[in-house]
């Protein structure tokens, strides 16, 4: 096209023979006629150019229209795939049929996935949020009108009413925030592209098996962006394990029926080891010189650590309000600047309700203050700390790598590979090897 203009320009009429137009390098052209080739020249520029921004453009919408195409091709040709999996795990075609009718990729799990609140703000506002005035009070009040039934579930299952109370607060808001997500398309989105591969497609086969049963409608299968459902958020593994119709209607109704609601919780948390009375959380003053490798980790007898220095938070003793053979393990969620807490079998078992540290203790602090009794966390949270993005903790991971310490895959999950390979390192550089990934810890490792 460039040289299709230069030819054009060089192309002019001279003066008198307007009816002939030739190219000839030797003769110069009148100014006047000079200026009418530099004119059209640019006119040309400007339409070459539009062309080509035009063509820019248009290859550009074909490009991300062909991905669009791809994707939805990849969508259609993993579904097919996976149907034939499912039949061999016994789903027959009519549910598949049923489940899947008109479905399509749900982009917006993959963007709460990586952002979910227990790890991706700091410890204090989840807790700020989890634990709020609001949250207690109408705690307080949904234990009030729903005692005699909780207590009885309580009782029947060996689990303390108020953590089923608890519980139901943080998942759905005490039935109010159950979510609106169709449970097998974000199953089937996470099942098909994402790092959790694997899961999504075992809960996936769940969730076809709750409908081939009978247990739940197509309707009731709706929850959250992660495929949990009901007033307690159960999986559907979990749902078709640990689920019970306690007042026997014939169905195990987590979607709207209470009574099946809280013993289902309640028979969770049990067949997790929750006993009953026992505590979950308790927090404590670690003293000067303590030895942070010893959190997460080492388990001891809780007249052992108070005879290593370690006491209660606040007024209450250590030794006399818990069974001195209690076997427990420290654990400093916001690090060596933050507060400590003892924790038990029971906050173990809370966390196999979902495996953030943040989590089980909201539901520790929760159900305490729900029951009237502690759940204020007495020392002080660095506020001032600012939590890591995910690509700052694969950027951390990446660091502890290259200078030979193993946190396993650099995936922006801190894990219990990521803490290990942290404490070891500022054990090495003469920090206080509490195992925290904070925003100065990452600091120091660039400049090390």
């Amino acid at each position: 096209m460039g040289r299709f203009i230069q030819e054009i320009s060089n192309t002019v009429s001279p003066p008198g023979k307007r009816g002939k137009s030739r190219k000839n390098p030797h003769i110069k052209p009148a100014p006047r006629a000079g200026i009418y080739g530099v004119f059209f020249s640019i006119f040309c520029l400007v339409l070459c150019n539009g062309l080509t921004i035009s063509n820019a453009q248009a290859q550009a919408q074909a490009q991300a229209q062909a991905q669009a195409q791809a994707q939805e091709q990849s969508f259609d040709t993993w579904l097919k795939s996976f149907r034939a999996e499912a039949n061999a795990a016994g789903i027959r075609n009519d549910v598949l049929d049923l489940a899947f009718a008109n479905i399509s990729p749900q982009p917006r799990v993959y963007e709460l996935l990586d952002n979910q609140p227990e790890f991706a703000r700091g410890i204090w506002d989840y807790l700020d949020s989890a634990v709020s005035e609001t949250r207690v009070a109408n705690g307080r009040e949904k234990f009030r009108t729903h005692r005699a039934q909780l207590d009885a579930i309580g009782k029947a299952y060996g689990v303390d009413p108020q953590v089923i109370t608890a519980i139901w607060g943080l998942e759905t808001a005490y039935g109010a925030v159950m979510g609106g997500f169709d449970t097998i398309r974000v199953l089937a989105s996470l099942a098909h592209k994402g790092r959790r591969k694997s899961f999504a497609k075992q809960q996936l086969i769940g969730a076809l098996n709750i409908l081939q049963n009978g247990y739940a409608t197509r309707e009731n299968l709706q929850g959250s962006w992660a495929g949990a459902m009901g007033h307690t958020q159960f999986i559907p593994t979990t749902y078709l394990s640990h689920a019970v119709d306690h007042d026997g209607d014939g169905r195990r109704d987590i979607w709207n029926n209470l009574s099946d609601v809280f013993a289902s919780t309640a028979n969770y948390l049990a067949a997790s080891g929750y006993r009953y009375n026992g505590p979950a959380a308790v927090e404590v003053v670690l003293p000067d010189g303590f030895d942070y490798t010893l959190t997460n980790s080492r388990e001891k007898a809780l007249v052992e650590w108070a005879a290593s220095g370690i006491a209660a938070a606040g007024s209450a003793p250590l030794i006399g309000n818990y069974d001195p053979n209690l076997r427990g393990k420290i654990i400093v969620p916001a690090g060596a600047n933050g507060p400590a807490f003892m924790v038990f079998d029971n906050f173990e078992a809370i966390l196999k309700y979902n495996r953030a540290t943040s989590y089980a203790l909201a539901v520790s602090l929760l159900s305490q203050k729900i029951k009237g009794n502690g759940g204020t966390v007495i020392q002080k949270w660095p506020r001032d700390d600012k939590p890591l993005s995910r690509t700052q903790r694969k950027q951390l991971q990446a660091l502890l790598r290259d200078k030979g310490f193993n946190p396993g895959p650099v995936d922006g999950i801190i894990g219990r590979g990521t803490r290990k390979a942290l404490r070891q390192w500022q054990a090495s550089v003469g920090l206080a090897a509490d195992g925290y990934a904070s925003l100065s810890v990452l600091q120091r490792l660039l400049g090390s």
